[in-house]
Formats: structure tokens, C-alpha cells, sequence
């Protein structure tokens, strides 16, 4: 079945292979980078040394409501569901478990690569 998202695509003359309206919608706003960090976040194994902007850049991009906390603390919020996190400092490179909390995030979401 096509969905009333893809057949927008379809009518352009575009072929469109994503499964659903959501992660469809979400790489209609994401740009280069954005893709290529959340392609990263879903490879096996996870990069330990991901710069934590690109991972906020994309949690922007999905829709989700950035709460600064105190400290380095930061909240991502999106229909109801929240992630916590601690930026990284004084380096500026995700450790694996914050790389796979990402993961856990988008994939609560309905965001796939």
C-alpha cells in the first residue's frame, strides 16, 4: 500500500523506497550531515568518538524539544517521551553508551535510517 505521504513522490515522477510516513518526514527535514550522523548511530559497532553536536543536531532535526538542565545537564523531548543526557566535557566526543542511548531515543521515536 502507498501511503499519502510516498504518493506525493510518486506523482513527481520519484521513485521513494522508505517503509512509513514518519521516517519519511524526517529525512524530508534533515540535511547531509544529519543523515550520515543517524547512519552512524545505527551501525554495529558504535563509534565511541562521535562529536555530541552532530547527536544534538540531529535530535533537532527529528522535532525534539532540547531542555537545558543545570550543569551539562540537557533533556530531549518529543510526544511525551524523554532522554537525559550529560554532555560530554571537557572533551567533545559521545562514549558508546551515550551513542547507544541515542539509538534507544530514535528508535522510540519511529526514526530509522
Amino acid at each position: 500500500m502507498i501511503s499519502s505521504f510516498s504518493g506525493i513522490f510518486l506523482l513527481l515522477g520519484l521513485k521513494v523506497y522508505i517503509e512509513d510516513d514518519i521516517t519519511l518526514r524526517y529525512y524530508l527535514f534533515m540535511n547531509a550531515a544529519q543523515k550520515k550522523t543517524l547512519s552512524v548511530i545505527f551501525s554495529d559497532p558504535v563509534n565511541g568518538n562521535m562529536n555530541w553536536a552532530k547527536i544534538e543536531s540531529l535530535f533537532m532535526a527529528v522535532g525534539c524539544r532540547k531542555i537545558e538542565g543545570k550543569g551539562s545537564s540537557v533533556t530531549f523531548e518529543k510526544n511525551g517521551f524523554r532522554a537525559y543526557f550529560h554532555r560530554p566535557h571537557p572533551a567533545k566526543e559521545s562514549l558508546k553508551y551515550r551513542v547507544k542511548e541515542a539509538r534507544r531515543f530514535l528508535k522510540l521515536l519511529g526514526v530509522k535510517p
